[in-house]
């Protein structure tokens, strides 16, 4: 019980008030009810399904039965599941942007250095400051969500800006900006559109896919759904989304055509999508210790490239686009660690 109170408190600390009070509004209109009473339920599905307060809505308990409700994988059980499989002392090659690079650079089909690089290599610089798109991105090691990451012409820079620029500003990275595959940049041309792939070791060390997406930009220069921003469900076997885009947002709609583009989401296919499944399979054996990442992949014309893994991947990513809890899938692995 005490562990669930500091959830709790957790939660409360890190709401987003308005969205609680757009969704909350949204519920008692739907449903008929009074807000109190839906207060009350979100309090009780918060200790009992160790969910966030805010995953209530997304999740649309309010719609929904107890075995339903049952089913649904939210924060609380999400740390504590990912605590199993990618341990603490692990996670750091997954945490740190640099790491990351410097041990998965293999998988990647864009340009990234840090400044250590820049300082022992002339040509990595000329290479930057030459990249096709004539931009740079620039990051922090540790970054999430698209925070603290700033976009910059490359025409701004030298050899001697370029570092000093990072230095000042405690940037740890900077990348060339990825053009994405022309068909994903007709879909939506506003950010790199990324594929999200979820994967699973299994007591024997074989990797599954527990899940495949594509998150969509809407009108935005990124593509996470925090942001408003749209994910599709992908076939794993063929690379074909299946159904249509969903927003984190439970007041808005579900979209079969992008609602800007107008592009057809529902049977878009993904480019390369054997070799994205390929290399996902192949990089997850690289580090055994980290057994459940979301891995970001971009599409370019020549090929499918990391962005990066997350150790603490995302549950309304996983579950929102197929409209449906997926914890027993998580319950399968789990029992293998777990007592």
């Amino acid at each position: 019980m005490i562990k669930k109170i500091l959830y709790l408190g957790y939660y409360i600390k890190q709401m987003d008030w308005k969205k609680f009070s757009l969704f909350l509004d949204y519920t008692a209109k739907k449903t008929k009810k009074n807000k109190v009473s839906i207060l009350i339920d979100v309090l009780a599905c918060v200790f009992i399904y160790n969910i966030s307060i805010l995953e209530y809505f997304q999740f649309r308990f309010f719609e929904k039965d107890k075995e339903a409700r049952s089913q649904w994988a939210g924060t609380g059980y999400m740390y504590e599941y990912q605590l199993i499989m990618n341990p603490k002392e692990a996670r750091l090659i997954l945490d740190d942007k640099t790491l990351f690079y410097k041990e998965y650079h293999a998988y990647f089909v864009h340009t990234v250095a840090d400044i250590a690089d820049l300082k022992k290599n002339k040509t990595i610089v000329e290479k930057l400051l030459n990249t096709k798109s004539g931009k740079l991105v620039f990051k922090v090691a540790d970054g999430k969500c698209g925070i603290a990451v700033e976009i910059k012409k490359a025409s701004e820079f030298n050899e001697t800006s370029l570092i000093s620029f990072m230095e000042n500003n405690k940037f740890d990275l900077v990348e060339e900006f990825i053009i994405q595959h022309p068909s994903l940049n007709a879909l939506s041309p506003t950010a790199v559109n990324t594929v999200r792939i979820f994967t699973q070791l299994n007591r024997n060390n074989a990797v599954e896919i527990l899940g495949c997406r594509l998150r969509i930009s809407v009108n935005s220069t990124v593509d996470n759904m925090a942001a408003g921003n749209l994910a599709a469900p992908i076939d794993e076997q063929t690379g074909i989304i299946h159904s249509p885009a969903v927003y984190s947002d439970i007041t808005k709609p579900e979209e079969s055509k992008h609602p800007i583009t107008r592009i057809p989401i529902v049977g878009f296919e993904i480019p390369f999508w054997k070799e994205t499944i390929a290399m996902v399979k192949e990089a997850a054996l690289l580090h055994t210790q980290n057994r459940s990442i979301g891995w970001d992949i971009v599409i370019t014309e020549s090929g499918p490239g990391f962005i990066e893994g997350n150790h603490d991947w995302c549950k309304l990513l996983w579950q929102l686009p197929v409209k449906k809890g997926l914890k027993s899938v998580l319950e399968a692995y789990k029992k293998d660690y777990v007592s």
